[in-house]
């Protein structure tokens, strides 16, 4: 095996957390609220991982922008209703733990907001565990590489020895303009071919898997 590597930035919802139906029904409940045509699931699903703007300008594209708080404002209502409901994908928790065993630096790329990944972070009992973290409404929204490159900088961290995991072509997509690889999951929103589009060392399609492919590959040895 390679070295490790020396930081894992991880997606949250989809990668760590199993949330994907919950956001996806929050944007569907939203839309109907506010009076937009409902989107389909696929179509919701598909936006998981974008900012809420960015999302809604692809689910609602006939929303007026000038509502797109009155649409947050209702998706979050619906999602924190049953936030206290969602988990972590099984093997999640001993896996980041193992990692920081093995001397890997943990950190967290999010399209969530930062109020939001503060309480997933609480209620999962995650916090200690990752050294920095970025959301969505703190910088740009995937797929901009901005989001990793505060994290490199933040942690002094070189992009040949990181690498993105993430459920969706956003992830992978931010992680090829960062000049970062990845590795995708197939167990959240998106499909293993979508995923494989991106060219990730590999696709995952559970965590036990994901396990396996980070604890045996690594960045080229100098």
């Amino acid at each position: 095996m390679n070295q490790p590597w020396d930081l894992v930035v991880f997606d949250w919802d989809g990668t760590l957390m199993d949330s994907t139906a919950a956001i996806t029904r929050a944007i569907q409940a939203a839309c109907r609220e506010v009076g937009v045509p409902e989107p389909a699931a696929e179509q919701a699903t598909h936006v998981i991982g974008l900012g809420l703007g960015d999302a809604l300008r692809h689910v609602a594209p006939s929303l007026d922008p000038a509502d797109y708080e009155r649409v947050a404002r209702a998706y979050r209502r619906h999602y924190f209703a049953h936030a206290d409901e969602l988990v972590l994908f099984d093997g999640v928790v001993p896996l980041l733990r193992e990692l920081r065993d093995h001397g890997m630096r943990l950190a967290v790329a999010t399209g969530k907001s930062r109020a939001g990944l503060e309480l997933a972070l609480e209620q999962s009992g995650l916090r200690g565990l990752f050294d920095a973290t970025r959301t969505a409404d703190q910088t740009h929204s995937k797929p901009h590489p901005r989001m990793l490159l505060e994290l490199l900088d933040e942690l002094v961290a070189d992009a040949g020895g990181t690498l993105m995991v993430g459920d969706t072509t956003h992830d992978l997509q931010m992680a090829l303009n960062a000049g970062v690889r990845s590795i995708g999951v197939s167990y959240g929103a998106h499909g293993a071919e979508e995923l494989r589009s991106l060219r990730p060392l590999g696709v995952a399609g559970s965590v036990s898997e994901l396990r396996r492919m980070l604890l045996r590959t690594g960045p080229p040895i100098p």
